[in-house]
């Protein structure tokens, strides 16, 4: 089998050892989708152990459900309880047909019934606010705009938006090379503000520690000269966000659905949206999509014969 990524956990359990490997050789899964599989199958395993329920060949419905009600007594909320049976199901449906167990205990335990929320996204004067802050005239103040302003801009999700290196900027035509889930390549088009603010960060970045300015490398680094981290990212669009004066929890992820609800909302059509996020199905792209109000007010107000 493949190796297995540096960097990714590797739990004790040959079982899991196993599915990760067939994840990251065969499914071209990303490190950050394989650390949150492993930690996740870790998290099911100890919950066996105390359970005492002994190995994954022993695991029947009846374990799964009180796994499920582990979860729950932990205070987990049910989008989190939902993906963590994904990962222990996806990691049973493995097993099955690799022969190693003969049937999928899993199959037969309902996944958790989710309500159904809007996406959170910043209406259009906040996401100005956002952007026109005032930014520090500094390498690091430059950068988080560069940053902010390439999230709003091609609406990348934060791994991808890590992941980026310097030549995956294409300045003359005004595009970014962006590898998504399951190393799908992509090319999505980068705004004029986003490539000026990029440019204003690049002319000015100091060279790493040791190192030169050069044309390779990480797009986003930190003062040390390493690849900025999800986490780093979210901390920075965070702190931002509450500099900016909104109250609101914001994320790398809310600019995301702030670009494709922005899109939708200029007339943008539904399949160019689905190939600028990068994804499969339609289905999940309408999940990340919805009108703005201010764009149901204005419909209203011009189709509506009693509106005015």
């Amino acid at each position: 089998m493949p190796d297995q990524r540096p960097g990714t956990p590797r739990p004790d359990d040959s079982p899991v050892s196993a599915f990760l490997q067939y994840l990251a050789g065969e499914r071209g899964a990303s490190a950050h989708t394989l650390r949150g599989y492993a930690t996740d199958l870790a998290e099911f395993r100890r919950f066996l152990r105390s359970a005492r329920v002994g190995d994954w060949a022993n695991v029947d419905a009846r374990s799964l459900r009180a796994y499920l009600a582990w979860l729950h007594g932990r205070g987990l909320a049910r989008t989190s309880i939902a993906r963590k049976l994904a990962a222990v199901r996806s990691c049973f449906r493995f097993l099955t047909r690799r022969g190693v167990l003969p049937a999928n205990p899993a199959r037969h335990v309902r996944t958790p019934r989710l309500g159904r929320r809007l996406p959170s996204f910043l209406p259009k004067d906040e996401s100005k606010d956002l952007l026109d802050a005032g930014f520090e005239d500094t390498d690091t103040g430059r950068r988080d705009r560069a940053l902010l302003e390439l999230l709003y801009a091609c609406g990348l999700r934060v791994a991808e938006c890590c992941g980026l290196d310097l030549e995956d900027v294409d300045r003359r035509h005004g595009t970014v090379r962006v590898l998504g889930k399951g190393n799908r390549e992509r090319m999505v088009p980068v705004g004029d503000e986003a490539l000026a603010a990029l440019d204003r960060y690049l002319e000015g970045r100091v060279a790493s520690p040791g190192g030169r300015k050069g044309a390779a490398g990480p797009l986003f680094r930190n003062p040390r000269g390493q690849r900025l981290t999800t986490r780093s990212v979210h901390r920075i669009v965070g702190r931002r966000a509450r500099a900016a004066g909104i109250a609101r929890r914001v994320t790398p992820h809310t600019l995301r659905h702030t670009f494709a609800t922005h899109l939708l909302g200029e007339g943008a059509d539904l399949r160019v949206i689905q190939e600028l996020l990068g994804h499969r199905r339609l289905s999940t792209t309408q999940r990340y999509t919805h009108v703005s109000p201010e764009h149901l007010m204005k419909v209203y107000d011009a189709a509506h014969p009693r509106a005015m």
